[in-house]
């Protein structure tokens, strides 16, 4: 299951048993609809109203990838509405229906003290997050995610130029992370993560 665009706002949420090779998944996204699959639903929700109770919501695991960026949303109180209240919402009516397994797609350098609104959102996120008493939370913190976009994005090209060209010999937690392996992680913490709270940091997840 790799392949993942992590430029989508988007939560996978994964029903079926453990052990079930092929679980059934679906995907909320409130742009426009994804490319069919077999094994893919796809309502489409609007985030600044998600339903209370909705089917969809009996599900053992969630993969939550949604983000955007200080310049796109306009300001940073827009931008802490995708970046915090939506997937803490998620979080919770996911919890509130049963969902044992939370998967969360937050960013190196994530620091809920951190005086810069990028890093502090995401590890104000991550410790909300872990209040709410998930049988098994995974935090992944990529670093600059490769792969392709659906936004052009001067600085992440230029810096992935440049991190491709010494990316052998920075330490790995400094290489880019490319975008299927970062969907793997995701979506083997949702399916079968342990129990416990884990962090997977970019080292981890770095280009070999």
């Amino acid at each position: 299951m790799s392949g993942l665009n992590l430029s989508i706002q988007a939560v996978f949420i994964f029903s079926g048993a453990i052990h079930d090779p092929h679980p059934r998944r679906r995907c909320d996204w409130s742009r426009r609809p994804l490319e069919a699959h077999a094994k893919l639903d796809n309502p489409l929700v609007d985030f600044n109203r998600l339903p209370a109770e909705a089917d969809w919501w009996d599900v053992e695991g969630v993969v939550c990838v949604l983000g955007t960026t200080r310049a796109k949303a306009g300001s940073d109180e827009a931008f802490r509405v995708v970046d915090y209240d939506y997937p803490l919402d998620v979080a919770r009516l996911a919890r509130k229906h049963g969902a044992s397994r939370f998967a969360l797609n937050s960013s190196l350098g994530a620091d809920a003290r951190s005086k810069l609104l990028y890093p502090r959102t995401k590890g104000e996120v991550e410790e909300a997050l872990k209040a709410m008493g998930f049988p098994s939370l995974t935090i992944v913190r990529p670093g600059l995610i490769g792969g392709d976009r659906d936004e052009f994005r001067l600085g992440e090209r230029i810096a992935a130029v440049v991190l491709g060209i010494f990316g052998p010999v920075l330490p790995r937690s400094y290489r880019i992370s490319p975008a299927d392996k970062i969907a793997d992680a995701l979506i083997e913490a949702a399916v079968t993560g342990a129990p416990g709270v884990h962090l997977i940091g970019s080292a981890e997840l770095a280009a070999d």
